[in-house]
């Protein structure tokens, strides 16, 4: 991973002197769209008999929604009702994201919240930022680490969504896509090993992204790009779903 991660950073020297100019214009001219509206909780498949599972999202823009209008059309929102019908049980989803964290930055602003009601399963949604941040791997390791100690201590379940394949974001030049891809799959590898370090699941996105999977910005997904993310985290959640016990306390 080391020997990785130096030829990585090796390749951006090399390629600095083009990439900085088209990533100082991609962020002027890109287009910013706001976080999703509505509140950042809901109750999915309430149909269905049952204790809900309580399911946590922590994470960046895409868990505050950027990309789409509402809640329910966003990652939590799409990802409550699809395990909904997969475990025909209802989901109380609730969603702690912002635009433009890092994962180390999250531990700060984003857990104290997070905890403030238990969860049984918690899906941690971090690596762009971390990618275009340049993101050291022994700080998203050591973040990851924060974030998964503080939930677990919690009685709660933890798993990880890969990081998001950025050489499929429209918005970024061909350079910049195939740099930040690197990037992202760089940290995606370390991700893999620490989850199974830490006995959490680790769940990629393994799908190639077309354009209309994503927003009118180029970068963030749309309602169909989230429902996609969404089927794809259900399928491999749900398995174990069912073992999933109650967290200590109640809402």
């Amino acid at each position: 991973m080391r020997l990785r991660a130096l030829l990585w950073w090796s390749g951006l020297l090399l390629a600095l002197p083009v990439a900085l100019p088209q990533a100082l214009w991609v962020r002027r001219t890109a287009l910013r769209l706001p976080p999703a509206a509505g509140v950042q909780q809901g109750l999915a498949g309430s149909e269905f008999a049952g204790e809900p599972l309580r399911l946590l999202l922590i994470g960046e823009s895409t868990v505050a929604g950027v990309g789409v209008a509402g809640q329910g059309e966003a990652l939590a929102g799409q990802l409550g009702t699809a395990l909904a019908q997969r475990l025909r049980r209802p989901v109380d989803w609730r969603a702690c994201g912002e635009n433009g964290i890092t994962a180390a930055q999250a531990c700060q602003r984003l857990l104290p919240a997070a905890l403030g009601e238990p969860a049984d399963l918690a899906l941690l949604v971090f690596g762009v930022n971390d990618s275009t941040a340049l993101s050291s791997l022994v700080t998203w390791d050591r973040a990851l680490r924060e974030l998964n100690q503080a939930l677990v201590a919690r009685g709660c379940r933890v798993a990880f969504s890969g990081v998001p394949p950025m050489q499929h974001f429209t918005v970024l030049p061909w350079l910049l896509r195939r740099l930040l891809g690197a990037r992202a799959a760089l940290l995606d590898a370390h991700l893999l090993q620490l989850s199974g370090e830490l006995a959490a699941s680790h769940h990629p996105l393994q799908v190639r992204l077309a354009v209309d999977h994503l927003a009118q910005d180029g970068y963030h997904p749309s309602e169909l790009g989230y429902q996609l993310w969404a089927q794809v985290l259900a399928e491999r959640l749900s398995g174990s779903c069912g073992e999933t016990a109650p967290a200590t306390g109640a809402r």
